[in-house]
């Protein structure tokens, strides 16, 4: 069933779940929002994401060097209280992803970030990619979804599998602590240095 912008947008509003996440629970609940609501209620998204509204002005910053001293990385991650950055599950996540920055190297935080230029020059790749490989027209879009799908898995750091559980992505592993700590996480900003390569993240 093809679900439309706005039956996500309204979803996303009243649950404060991923577009991702929103998208899925619409398909499987056949466009039923009320169903749909349910059905990330269900799987924890919807309670977790809730807090996903609120302030997150506190935190920490995480530094990571890895072992030969060659790669290192500065990662803030922000969350709502100062009993929060000081908790052990909090900074445990925070390091973890600061190393898993190291091994994925990723160049932005979410999809949401990736400048609309990059996005437009990645579309159309993709889609010059589709006609060359003789691709139907009717199915180009859907084929070109997928392709930025897996795009966004390669350079989104939310969207990666997390290195120590490629099972999860990294945003699923930010969830699971907000689901703990009882509070809004967000992963603010990073940046990963390697020695002889240019700037990134």
């Amino acid at each position: 069933m093809e679900i439309n912008a706005a039956q996500v947008k309204e979803l996303r509003e009243s649950t404060g779940a991923g577009i991702m996440d929103c998208k899925q629970a619409l398909q499987e609940a056949e466009g039923d929002v009320d169903k749909a609501t349910r059905l990330l209620r269900e799987k924890g998204l919807a309670g977790a994401q809730k807090k996903a509204g609120r302030t997150a002005a506190d935190g920490i910053i995480d530094a990571y060097i890895h072992i030969n001293n060659r790669i290192g990385v500065l990662l803030e991650v922000n969350c709502e209280t100062d009993f929060v950055a000081r908790n052990e599950t909090f900074k445990a996540m925070v390091h973890d992803i600061a190393m898993h920055i190291a091994a994925s190297k990723p160049l932005f935080v979410s999809s949401e970030d990736v400048p609309e230029s990059v996005l437009e020059e990645e579309r159309e790749i993709n889609r010059n990619r589709a006609l060359k490989e003789g691709k139907p027209e009717k199915v180009l879009e859907k084929i070109v979804e997928g392709r930025m799908k897996k795009y966004f898995e390669e350079v989104c750091l939310l969207d990666q599998p997390f290195v120590k559980d490629p099972d999860m992505t990294v945003g699923d592993v930010v969830k699971q602590t907000i689901a703990a700590v009882g509070e809004n996480v967000i992963v603010r900003r990073f940046a990963r240095f390697q020695v002889g390569e240019e700037g990134e993240g």
